[in-house]
């Protein structure tokens, strides 16, 4: 069993500015509408940066931004795990577009974006992070194996993990093969004690379960549409604040079954 508190939740996405209003509509305080997500870039990249980053960058430095914040922790001070289905797939159209050119040429800018770490190395560039940073990709078992690496990071060292899972969109006609809709961000910070920002102390174990979905239509659809999104009903445990347990979607053969014991 792999054991942490959660001391700090970002989220962005559809209808889901950041976490309050996540956690409003997942514990059913307010009704869920959707929404385009809005992405904005982040004021810490320096110029140069910001101009060279696309919304794969934009929405893990928001939701990442916004779970440090919330923890009241310093960002340069945690090892990272950073988890995406697919990494961004605006530049991997353009890159594609220009491969189909006679020329073949290749913007270094969209080059050095391709990279699965992109997001985590613009993360090391804002906030002075220099401490270790996984970077995952498990098709739609991304938000899983990010949850496991970074709890197995915890129980290992002994320190806090920040957690980021995320993903876009792709344009056509990758879209017709990849029918990622929008864009969803979730980032969490996992310590190994508890301390004043902590909301729930999670354990997490592999089983073969049925896993748990959406009541709620519109966001059982974003969680099956958005690989990233498959965290919905852990965060829907951590808004309603109450022991509750719960089995995310990961492999076919494995769920990923989690214990949310609430501090209060």
């Amino acid at each position: 069993m792999l054991a942490a508190y959660v001391s700090g939740v970002g989220v962005l996405g559809p209808g889901l500015a950041n976490w309050e209003s996540a956690a409003a509509a997942l514990s059913g305080a307010r009704d869920y509408v959707q929404a385009r997500t809005l992405l904005h870039t982040p004021a810490l990249l320096p110029p140069a940066e910001r101009r060279r980053t696309g919304r794969v960058v934009k929405l893990a430095l928001a939701v990442a931004l916004e779970a440090t914040g919330r923890a009241a922790t310093d960002p340069a001070r945690l090892a990272s795990v950073f988890s995406s289905s697919g990494g961004d797939g605006q530049n991997c159209h353009e890159l594609c577009q220009a491969l189909a050119l006679a020329g073949r040429e290749i913007s270094p800018t969209r080059f050095a974006n391709s990279v699965h770490n992109a997001a985590a190395g613009y993360w090391s560039i804002a906030t002075g992070a220099k401490l270790e940073s996984n970077v995952l990709c498990a098709y739609d078992a991304s938000f899983g194996a990010g949850l496991l690496e970074a709890l197995t990071q915890v129980a290992v060292d002994g320190e806090s993990v920040l957690l980021v899972a995320y993903d876009t969109e792709y344009p056509e006609p990758i879209h017709s093969v990849r029918p990622v809709p929008d864009a969803f961000g979730a980032a969490l910070v996992l310590t190994p004690q508890r301390s004043p920002t902590s909301i729930a102390r999670i354990s997490a174990t592999l089983e073969e379960e049925p896993m748990d979905t959406m009541a709620d239509p519109s966001l059982e659809w974003l969680r099956r549409t958005i690989p990233a999104a498959r965290c919905l009903p852990l965060l829907e445990r951590l808004a309603l604040g109450r022991a509750a347990r719960v089995v995310l979607e990961y492999l076919d053969v494995s769920r990923i079954a989690v214990q949310v014991e609430p501090c209060v």
